[in-house]
């Protein structure tokens, strides 16, 4: 006896439909000029899905499938839809640049099903964190201090049975963007695994957990950064991004192999951080009209130099921001692109070739008036930058040595000709970073002592007399009461809120640099010959904020030394 297989039958007219369906829609893909895709072959990125909600993309009827740096995918069932337009104009507005492409209802279907794999932070393997929901956005604006985000923290590890591994993360990394670390350090130790953010440029001590969570948290960032999860003897680098109050942040993860398991540093790089005006930055006045004379010419080259953290892309971007302008063309090499600056051509470096060497070749064939190159590596950058500034380019650049002087000794080092350089550099700076005080909790003190030696003897080497400070109608370099750090709610406890910069610089122009330059690399000879200009080294600058309540005498120690 014949027996009628509805099931089989629905699913053969389902076939049909589909295919149907299909090649309506591959027609389609020529009338409206767009290429066809099949969904249902094609991996779906989960970092490209959830830049459209899940209900906005079922309305709408589409689904981003691919992303690559800014460069995005979109398929469509309908290219006329005037709402799915408003939503890629969106995205177009956020910066990012979507190719379209026609698809099946089936196909869509299939692509949504990826909603449902994400998770609460919505993480995936290619590297981007979305903390931009209620609940962590919440953790940012709520939790300014340190101990808020310790509770928060506490609670969420105690849920052994029930807590999310990427509710832990998001809100170690709310916890740091809430406090404005720069840094998160997770350490393992023996016994349990320490965590610690870097605030104002010093760690601080977080919280202790255990290692089973440490575990998740460690094959999460592996994960999220594109590292090797089976590889735990080697150091891995890598990158993610984290979307904040419509805010890109980037992190850059950094995973050791120590004695006891693998050790994690995640820098985030908030463009917020480094967007500070030339004006703001603390470079002492004398220095700065020099500078603001210098970055106004139409070539020559300023140099930057300190070590890693002492602030230096922040001086290069503040250039770039005074300098911007929409009758000049600039182009910056950068490693990375820390801030998005409109009006100027921004690259970043790779692993893959394109170093700060091959985008200096080819920035200097694009026509540009200013090259901001991130940094000084090696003989033939440092070769180049000489030459553009040599031949009618504005550059900027950084180079880690110790102080001003020690630049000409480093780039001869880099077999840059000692006789070009005080033709082609302008002017060299060197800086460092200390900590202000609280303007909550410091305390006044009274200055004596070893204290007030130090002060007093550095005070007195300022060349340029009216650069010495007063204090309370005392004469000029007689000093009686500095400030100290306490500690308070507003500052975590530290006793000191945000950092400043103090400099030194020397014009490279004046003769008598240009002199010695020429017969010696000596820095101490350097460093002679360039005082009369009367500008002011780091211990001086430095003293002088001390002496005027920016910092403290002890942060001024940590940083440089005075004695």
């Amino acid at each position: 006896m014949l027996q009628f297989d509805e099931d089989k039958q629905n699913r053969k007219v389902g076939d049909l439909l589909h295919r149907e369906e299909e090649e309506l829609v591959q027609f389609l893909s020529t009338k409206y000029g767009i290429e066809y895709v099949d969904l249902t072959s094609v991996g779906i990125n989960g970092d490209a899905i959830r830049l459209i909600p899940e209900a906005t993309a079922r309305e709408i009827k589409a689904a981003v499938f691919a992303l690559s740096d800014k460069k995005i995918k979109i398929a469509l069932r309908n290219p006329d839809s005037e709402q799915a337009m408003n939503v890629i104009n969106e995205l177009k507005n956020k910066g990012y640049v979507p190719t379209l492409f026609i698809t099946s209802t089936l196909g869509l279907e299939k692509a949504w099903l990826t909603y449902k794999d994400l998770s609460f932070a919505s993480e995936s393997k290619a590297g981007s964190l979305d903390v931009s929901s209620d609940e962590i956005s919440a953790i940012v604006n709520k939790a300014k201090s340190l101990p808020e985000i310790i509770v928060i923290l506490e609670d969420i590890l105690k849920q052994k049975k029930s807590f999310r591994v990427s509710r832990i993360l998001e809100t170690i990394l709310a916890g740091a963007l809430a406090t404005g670390a720069s840094d998160v350090h997770i350490e393992p130790e023996e016994t349990f695994i320490h965590l610690r953010y870097r605030l104002d440029g010093v760690l601080v001590n977080v919280i202790d957990f255990d290692k089973e969570t440490y575990d998740l948290v460690l094959s999460r960032v592996k994960l999220l950064s594109g590292l090797k999860l089976n590889v735990k003897k080697n150091s891995q680098d890598g990158r993610f991004s984290v979307h904040v109050a419509e805010n890109d942040i980037e992190i850059r993860t950094s995973v050791l192999p120590g004695a006891y398991d693998e050790s994690i540093v995640m820098r985030l790089l908030n463009p917020k951080s480094i967007s500070v005006p030339l004006e703001s930055l603390g470079i002492p006045p004398k220095l700065l009209t020099i500078l603001l004379k210098q970055i106004d010419r139409p070539n020559g080259m300023i140099l930057t130099t300190g070590p890693t953290g002492s602030g230096k892309t922040t001086t290069l971007y503040a250039f770039l921001k005074k300098v911007r302008d929409p009758g000049i063309k600039i182009i910056t090499i950068e490693d990375p692109i820390e801030y998005h600056l409109p009006g100027i051509v921004q690259t970043q470096v790779n692993e893959k070739g394109y170093t700060f060497l091959e985008g200096l070749r080819a920035a200097v064939r694009q026509d540009p008036d200013i090259i901001m190159v991130g940094e000084i590596r090696d003989s033939e950058t440092a070769s180049i930058a000489i030459n553009s500034a040599l031949t009618g380019h504005l550059v900027f650049s950084t180079l880690h040595t110790n102080n001003a002087a020690g630049t000409f000794p480093r780039l001869i080092d880099l077999n840059v000709n000692p006789k070009i350089l005080s033709s082609a550099l302008t002017v060299v700076l060197a800086q460092r970073l200390v900590r202000k005080l609280c303007q909550y909790c410091k305390k006044e003190v009274v200055l004596e002592g070893q204290s007030k030696t130090a002060v007093e003897a550095i005070i007195a080497t300022i060349f340029d007399k009216k650069e010495i400070p007063t204090q309370d109608g005392s004469p000029a370099g007689t000093y009686t009461k500095t400030w100290q750090a306490v500690g308070c709610e507003k500052c975590n406890k530290t006793g000191y809120k945000g950092r400043i910069g103090i400099y030194e610089g020397i014009l490279v122009g004046d003769p008598a640099v240009e002199t010695v330059i020429e017969v010696s690399s000596s820095e101490r000879e350097i460093a002679m010959a360039a005082t009369p200009q009367g500008i002011l080294n780091m211990q001086q600058d430095g003293m002088i904020k001390v002496v005027q309540g920016m910092t403290s005498i002890e942060e001024l120690r940590r940083v440089i030394d005075i004695d």
